[in-house]
C-alpha cells in the first residue's frame, strides 16, 4: 500500500477534528438540556463517523488523536440555540467534506468521506432544521 501524502493525511485529521467537534457539541446539549432529540440520535450517528474514520488511521498506520473538543464545546443558552448551531454547523460540513474530497482520489477514503458529507446533507441538517422548526425558528441557516 502506498503511503499517503501529506495532504491525504491532513484531510483525515480535519474530518475527524469535525466529526469529534460534533459529537462534543452534541454531547454538551444533552448534558445542558437532558436527553433530547435529534441530539442523541446524532450524537450517535457521530459516534459512528468517527469510527468510520478511525478505520482510515489504523489501515494507513496514522496516530489516532484524542478528541480535544471533549469540555470545550460551545454551550447554548437554549434548545433552539443548540438548533440554529447545529443547522449551521450541518451546513459547513458539506463545505468541509467538498474541500476534503479534493485532497485524494482513493477509492476507500472518498467512499467515507462522500457517506460522512451525505449522512451531514440528508440526515442530520433536516433533523436539526425540524428541531429549530419545533422550538419556533427559521427551517433555513441562522442569521
Amino acid at each position: 500500500m502506498t503511503a499517503l501524502s501529506a495532504a491525504e493525511v491532513s484531510a483525515l485529521h480535519d474530518a475527524l477534528d469535525d466529526e469529534y467537534q460534533s459529537w462534543a457539541s452534541y454531547d454538551q446539549v444533552i448534558q445542558d438540556f437532558g436527553e433530547i432529540n435529534p441530539f442523541m440520535n446524532i450524537r450517535a450517528a457521530e459516534a459512528r463517523h468517527i469510527e468510520a474514520l478511525s478505520v482510515l488511521f489504523r489501515t494507513y498506520a496514522i496516530d489516532l488523536p484524542e478528541n480535544t473538543w471533549i469540555g470545550r464545546a460551545p454551550r447554548h443558552d437554549s434548545i433552539r440555540a443548540a438548533c440554529e448551531a447545529a443547522v449551521a454547523a450541518e451546513i459547513a460540513n458539506a463545505g468541509l467534506y467538498q474541500r476534503l474530497m479534493a485532497a485524494t482520489r482513493r477509492s476507500d477514503i472518498l467512499m467515507v468521506f462522500e457517506r460522512l458529507r451525505d449522512a451531514s446533507q440528508q440526515r442530520h441538517l433536516p433533523a436539526f432544521r425540524r428541531c429549530l422548526e419545533r422550538s419556533g425558528g427559521r427551517g433555513g441557516a441562522p442569521h
